[in-house]
């Protein structure tokens, strides 16, 4: 590493010291053009990921008024035979992207893909599975926490935590509710975006409807998320490696009958939840 402190640099006099204070006004003078200059005049990027841009388009983006970010995370684990390990995170990052631009003011930051799975000696749960990659609460807390101040100091003033996996609800509406009461003064609301994962019910009644039953429908990696993730990322999935017997299921990791599933319900079922989370983000954006 270079290190200069044993060249001390001489002090600049007359012309120098001339030079350099115009080029601080300068810089001043840009300074204030550019913070005076209209929303409307700011260039964005075409992409609402906030890793796709650069920190200039980002702080530009934030002063345009793109203050509102979702944090969505996911979860790698076991979802069955037909169906691919990183199910959540599709179906999150797909999420994520659609309410920000419905929104029309916020912007996307790269999906969490670790979830808290319960014990692991013994294995409870996805972890009997290989594949199935789980942290603590307490570090999947940690971890948004730290996402969540460095966006607050980025500038974003409504910070959306959007989880797609069942056991990171609970840690994330505590981390939630405790930045939001250190950050009240400020008006920065970190908001846990609980009504995304309960319209599964929503989802289910639907399903009901088209005639689907509980036994059909299933709890893991049956129609609802099999059906999501053909809507989002066909490839994750391939219903000729279920068995010929759904009753075999359960013993494989997944449940209900996700030879059920299409695309067309997947694109039904996500408008579900997603109406539900603009909902509650707009409530929380409420003056």
């Amino acid at each position: 590493m270079r290190d200069d402190r044993d060249s001390p640099v001489p002090a600049p006099k007359g012309s120098a010291i001339a030079a350099r204070a115009r080029r601080a006004a300068a810089a001043l003078v840009l300074g204030l053009a550019l913070a005076a200059q209209p929303a409307a005049a700011l260039r964005l990027p075409e992409s609402l990921d906030v890793a796709d841009m650069t920190w200039i388009e980002l702080r530009e983006a934030i002063a345009a008024g793109y203050r509102t970010v979702i944090v969505p995370s996911g979860g790698v684990e076991q979802n069955g035979p037909h169906m691919i390990l990183g199910k959540h995170d599709h179906i999150a990052r797909h999420a994520a992207r659609r309410i920000a631009a419905e929104l029309g003011d916020a912007l996307v930051v790269p999906v969490l893909p670790f979830a808290p799975q319960g014990r692991l000696d013994p294995p409870e749960g996805n972890r009997r599975f290989p594949g199935t990659l789980g942290i603590s609460e307490e570090a999947f807390m940690a971890t948004l926490e730290g996402v969540a101040r460095s966006l607050r100091a980025a500038g974003f003033r409504t910070i959306c935590l959007l989880a797609e996996h069942g056991a990171s609800q609970a840690p994330q509406q505590r981390l939630a509710a405790r930045l939001s009461a250190e950050w009240r003064r400020e008006g920065v609301r970190v908001v846990a975006l609980s009504r995304w994962y309960a319209a599964i019910a929503e989802q289910d009644a639907w399903l009901r409807g088209q005639g689907e039953t509980e036994a059909t429908i299933g709890s893991h990696a049956g129609i609802g998320d099999t059906s999501e993730l053909m809507a989002v990322h066909p490839p994750g999935v391939d219903l000729s490696r279920l068995p010929a017997r759904a009753a075999e299921l359960p013993a494989l990791g997944a449940s209900g009958d996700p030879a059920r599933a299409s695309a067309a319900r997947g694109e039904v079922l996500l408008a579900i939840r997603i109406a539900a989370a603009l909902a509650e983000i707009r409530a929380a954006r409420a003056p």
